[in-house]
């Protein structure tokens, strides 16, 4: 919040991402639930079912109904460096960029795929260095900056496999 200068940051949780398989997800409910305790009594951090209420599936139609919604808003998307590695196979992939400005955070193992990938390459011009960046918000898009920043390891997928390894266990 305070490299970008936002006021609140939105954790949208997704009731079910297109590219990832429903078997071994936990449910909705469950996730929002999950996202709500990690915001914690912070009213700057808002956990939301934004996707369920909007009755959208993309991020693109998702993007697009909050800009539509929230005509006022300087929205930025956040999103990790595993996300911009694949983000090509998404739904309407450049209409993202071409609809919201975009802060990029490392992530283990994929910062140098993704500062590679297709939409990096993509994007290269409209690309903010870290001078501008606490006016990311208010630039138009296409624009997108990305952050080198202390790694956290955590991972939803060895999440996942953990909690479904304790599920099977005897107390």
């Amino acid at each position: 919040m305070k490299r970008l200068a936002l006021d609140e940051v939105w954790l949208l949780v997704s009731p079910q991402n297109p590219l990832k398989p429903q078997a071994g997800m936990a449910p909705f409910a469950v996730r929002l639930a999950s996202a709500r305790t990690v915001c914690g009594r912070d009213p700057r951090l808002r956990a939301l079912a934004l996707e369920d209420w909007l009755g959208t599936r993309f991020t693109a139609d998702t993007l697009a109904a909050c800009r539509r919604r929230f005509r006022k808003t300087a929205f930025v998307w956040i999103m990790g460096a595993d996300s911009l590695a694949q983000i090509d196979r998404w739904e309407r992939w450049k209409s993202i960029f071409h609809k919201m400005v975009i802060a990029v955070f490392a992530r283990p193992a994929y910062s140098t795929k993704a500062l590679a990938g297709k939409a990096a390459r993509a994007f290269s011009t409209a690309r903010v260095g870290p001078r501008r960046v606490r006016r990311l918000a208010t630039q138009a898009p296409p624009a997108w900056t990305f952050f080198h920043v202390r790694l956290n390891p955590a991972s939803a997928t060895r999440i996942r496999a953990v909690r479904r390894d304790w599920a099977g266990r005897a107390p």
